[in-house]
């Protein structure tokens, strides 16, 4: 029996190689995995022995061979592959080991050049990968180090069965199209956002205790994107508390996605991928009381994401709530002993500054996926245009751009009421605005006098400015855009408000 042993990653190959020779196999080799046997005393030869011919241009072409691709490929069930590989002097190849080289960590490096990621592109591995899934039935292929116990388990009692050389060679076809992917993505213009054919490039991460309900299966993968760093929740570090749920990693992604749009110091809460509570103060502790005094009755149980590094003094207001979780850009090692007490609390750690970034949102629909670039504020919406005869003070205009930060991460239809830079009121996902406007304003109470209003979208009639202007809403940010526009500035003007007009709208569906 012979195989041929060609890796990037050497976990574990030592070991196999080592009982694969203790097996009767023979082994062949090429580069830096024939070095490692050798130097393991892991009897090895060249698979310049196979071919007859030297490695040329560089190591370019080793494996590109005949002898290689016809001992692979041959049919052992066919007498007539059989026989040619007699007449050719053709050996058959009974496994290959080969994963491929490691060309998303290299292009991934800020100063890699063009000439260093083309020199990253395999062509022989994925070749011999696909040759030999290609003829499963008769030729092993392991391309990851986690299936050589179980291959070499199977060896030993004498059969490897069909089932698991079909499962090897699914995996094996799968590795060769993440590969393909992360180049395809690479070589891709950068403007060319959504080209006639696309692959995504997917890694499992975890499987999860199930879904959004206890009767689905779920999953973590997470997206091998070439170029591109992985940030956010997906790149987090758990420092603390239970297993993560489909459900929490939704609120924990909602929680970041919001303190990320904020500047200076600032604490939200989440409940079911909303923010109940929003807040920013230079005082962080500050800020998270703020936080909590939007709606400390849905708190419970939610998410904090802080977007600092969070001390001692805020994890001792952090701990006298009941959370699910808390996401920030890191903890301070007294902070997080105090929160680690808590066993329940999941704890997790970006270590990444937290900053807005542009990424492709997708969306699953039935039988395809919608793809669109990702919301993001333009310089021009904090530079609103004034339609009413007053314009704002300069504290309502710094409430007014804190509701329009918060109102994007709120469900559409979405209203925020802000006062001193925090939360005090939100209605989301209501079929009438005006709906939103009265729940946002009976979650303020007393607090919806002197507060700002921002606006996912345009009022389609007057009467949510009315209302919210007869609770003491003093002005709105909105984009503006509808019909009864010019009656809404009436309402407002009637009510001494002032009104703004963004000309952009930020809908979450």
């Amino acid at each position: 029996m012979r195989a041929i042993l060609s890796v990037s990653d050497k976990t574990g190959l030592e070991s196999f190689a080592r009982e694969l020779v203790t097996m009767g196999w023979e082994i062949f080799s090429t580069g830096g995995t024939k070095k490692a046997l050798t130097a393991a005393r892991v009897p090895v030869h060249s698979v310049s022995d196979i071919t007859g011919f030297p490695e040329i241009l560089d190591g370019r072409v080793k494996t590109l061979h005949p002898a290689v691709h016809g001992g692979i490929l041959a049919r052992r069930d066919l007498p007539q592959h059989v026989d040619e590989l007699a007449r050719h002097h053709i050996e058959p190849i009974d496994m290959v080991v080969v994963n491929l080289y490691p060309f998303v960590q290299t292009v991934s490096k800020a100063d890699v050049s063009l000439t260093e990621a083309l020199e990253n592109i395999d062509i022989g591995g994925p070749t011999l990968i696909r040759a030999s899934a290609k003829n499963f039935p008769s030729v092993l292929v392991v391309v990851d180090p986690a299936d050589y116990g179980m291959v070499a388990e199977q060896l030993r009692k004498g059969r490897v069965e069909l089932s698991t050389r079909k499962r090897l060679a699914q995996k094996a076809f799968q590795h060769v199209a993440l590969y393909d992917t992360a180049i395809s993505q690479f070589l891709r213009e950068s403007g060319d956002l959504f080209p006639a054919d696309l692959t995504l490039g997917l890694k499992k991460h975890a499987d999860l205790r199930y879904g959004e309900n206890p009767h689905q299966k779920a999953a973590l993968y997470l997206e091998q994107t070439a170029g591109k760093r992985l940030s956010g929740v997906a790149a987090a570090t758990q420092l603390g508390g239970s297993e993560l749920s489909f459900n929490n990693y939704l609120d924990f992604d909602a929680a970041w996605s919001v303190v990320c749009d904020f500047a200076s110091s600032t604490v939200v809460v989440i409940k079911h991928t909303n923010p109940c509570g929003l807040a920013s103060h230079h005082d962080l502790p500050e800020a998270y009381r703020r936080a909590l005094a939007g709606d400390p009755l849905s708190a419970f149980g939610g998410v904090v994401g802080v977007n600092r590094i969070v001390d001692i003094a805020t994890a001792e207001e952090i701990d006298k709530t009941h959370f699910d979780g808390v996401v920030a850009q890191d903890f301070t090692p007294e902070a997080l002993r105090l929160l680690q007490r808590k066993k329940g609390l999941r704890i997790l750690a970006v270590h990444q500054p937290a900053e807005a970034e542009s990424y492709m949102d997708i969306r699953r629909i039935r039988g395809g996926l919608l793809l669109q670039t990702s919301d993001a504020f333009s310089v021009a919406e904090f530079c609103p245009r004034v339609v009413t005869k007053r314009k704002p003070t300069r504290d309502e205009t710094r409430d007014l751009a804190f509701a329009w930060r918060a109102v994007k991460h709120i469900k559409s239809n979405a209203i925020s009421l802000a006062k001193d830079s925090a939360l005090v009121g939100m209605g989301a996902g209501q079929p009438s605005r005006v709906v939103s406007v009265e729940i946002a304003l009976k979650k303020a109470g007393d607090r919806a006098k002197g507060s700002v209003l921002g606006s996912d979208a345009f009022f389609p009639f007057p009467d949510g400015v009315e209302l919210a202007a007869k609770a003491g809403v003093t002005a709105i940010m909105q984009p503006g855009g509808s019909v009864k526009d010019e009656d809404a500035i009436k309402v407002a003007d009637q009510y001494g408000m002032a009104m703004v007009f963004t000309g952009v709208r930020h809908f979450k569906h």
